[in-house]
């Protein structure tokens, strides 16, 4: 798991750091770890030439002092800064002693399509997002040549604790220090880092044990490691069975869709509910999935119901089995007219999430931890927010989880359906809801990263390359 801090917790991380430390001796080991990050980069030395765009602040300073180091390891080194009032002085006067060239804007936005590599030292965490005039041409020069760039701490002109991709540079690399911040983990503002490159450099926010990271993000790892393993006296029952009652007349295509989830993520049985309709439709896909009612050890519900009259009494009635329930889709509607027991997970998309909390939708996206954390402190349930990034938030609890990230062919109609199927497999397993949510969205992402553009029930069929993949790889 990647932690994601705040920058109150990093920033309160740096003081304890800098207490502990002699003057300078954290700004000359974020410059050692940024410039042994430059010559993996470069992979050679000689030659090559490297362009350090330096702010005014420490973050222009880490860019300087691994400059001064890459000019006497035969990089030959141009220097710009980006305040006439306000450099770094004694990193410049560093650089520029161990043979680094200063040079204007005019030259700067000149060498960008020459040079081999560009460090982007202009703002931290600190920086104001987004940015404008030249050095909004500097940021777009870099990322229409083509050109490496190698961001400090984090791509200048991104907000650390926000997920929004403001007017920034596209970082190639971005070496990060003391842990990952929010916008390096979360769309859209993570698809402009590139590679994380998280250095420590004695520099480390969970030492004190009443910080709690704002986000933890899983890899394949965990999910493996929290994936439900049948042996050898496991049964159909003992793997557990989901009931589904999802799709109807109008929308029979969401109860199969729900249906492919279940069955190829391992569910021991699957109970098909719903409409008579969806029922028949499901055999002739699926003829492994049961009709007849009986024993559940979790429900999923809501996946195409549509404007269903008897929404909220058979809401009521699921919820009254006393199994965990997943609530999805048109269920959600009904959400303020029922009572929820603990051990319901909600699986809102966006503009689901605004309609639950009585925002708009561009809250919803500007904020979605935030929003993610009310509403599941509001209605005292586990609530998963779909999307590009996948956030599960437990009431009460100051992380929230996100899921492994996956690529953009995941964004098409009836893919969430297929996940509330594999989500209803693992809480009839025995995951709690926020670990099913996570495991559920991280395979279908792992799947999706494996394989070529597919439609969601194909995609299904290909979650079992993917289980067996974690498995094996974690008894390796």
């Amino acid at each position: 798991m990647i932690s994601g801090w705040s920058v109150a917790d990093i920033r309160a991380a740096e003081r304890e750091a800098l207490a502990d430390s002699a003057e300078g001796e954290l700004m000359q080991r974020a410059a050692e770890a940024l410039a042994d990050a430059v010559l993996r980069e470069l992979g050679f030395t000689g030659g090559t030439d490297v362009l350090v765009l330096a702010g005014p602040g420490n973050n222009g300073g880490d860019g300087l002092w691994a400059g001064a180091r890459l000019a006497t390891r035969g990089v030959r080194v141009w220097v710009h800064r980006t305040s006439e009032s306000h450099v770094h002085t004694p990193g410049w006067d560093a650089c520029l002693a161990a043979g680094g060239r200063p040079v204007n804007h005019a030259r700067a936005q000149g060498l960008i399509g020459e040079v081999d590599l560009v460090i982007d030292a202009v703002f931290g965490i600190g920086g104001r997002p987004g940015l404008s005039g030249p050095l909004a041409e500097l940021a777009r020069a870099a990322e229409e040549s083509g050109v490496t760039v190698v961001s400090v701490d984090l791509p200048s002109g991104l907000a650390a604790d926000e997920p929004s991709a403001y007017p920034s540079f596209r970082a190639t690399r971005t070496v990060t220090f003391g842990g990952a911040k929010l916008c390096q983990l979360v769309q859209p503002a993570a698809g402009r880092v590139g590679t994380l490159d998280i250095q420590g450099i004695g520099l480390d926010p969970g030492e004190d044990p009443n910080r709690h990271p704002a986000v933890r993000q899983w890899d394949a790892a965990d999910v493996a490691a929290h994936w439900p393993v049948p042996g050898p006296t496991s049964d159909k029952y003992s793997r557990g069975v989901v009931g589904l009652d999802a799709g109807s007349a109008t929308y029979p295509g969401a109860g199969v869709l729900v249906a492919y989830g279940a069955t190829y993520a391992g569910a021991g049985m699957v109970r098909s509910l719903g409409a008579p309709e969806v029922a028949e439709a499901v055999l002739r896909h699926l003829p492994s999935v049961v009709r007849a009612p009986g024993r559940v050890e979790a429900w999923v519900v809501g996946p195409g119901w549509g404007r269903r009259a008897d929404a909220a009494e058979r809401l009521r009635e699921v919820l009254s089995d006393r199994v965990p329930v997943l609530v999805d889709a048109d269920a959600l509607r009904c959400v303020g007219d029922v009572e929820l027991r603990p051990d319901c997970l909600l699986t809102p998309h966006a503009g689901e999430l605004a309609r639950l909390l009585g925002a708009e939708r561009a809250e919803v996206t500007a904020d979605p931890l935030g929003s993610v954390h009310r509403a599941a402190d509001r209605f005292g349930v586990t609530v998963l927010l779909k999307g590009a990034t996948q956030y599960a938030a437990r009431p009460g609890r100051e992380t929230v989880e996100l899921a492994v990230p996956g690529p953009g062919w995941t964004a098409q109609a009836g893919s969430g359906d297929t996940l509330a199927g594999v989500i209803g497999t693992l809480l009839a397993a025995g995951l709690e809801a926020g670990d099913a949510a996570v495991c559920g969205a991280s395979l279908q992402a792992l799947t999706a990263a494996a394989e070529p553009p597919l439609p969601p029930h194909d995609l299904a069929r290909r979650f079992g390359v993917t289980i067996r993949r974690l498995i094996d790889g974690a008894d390796d």
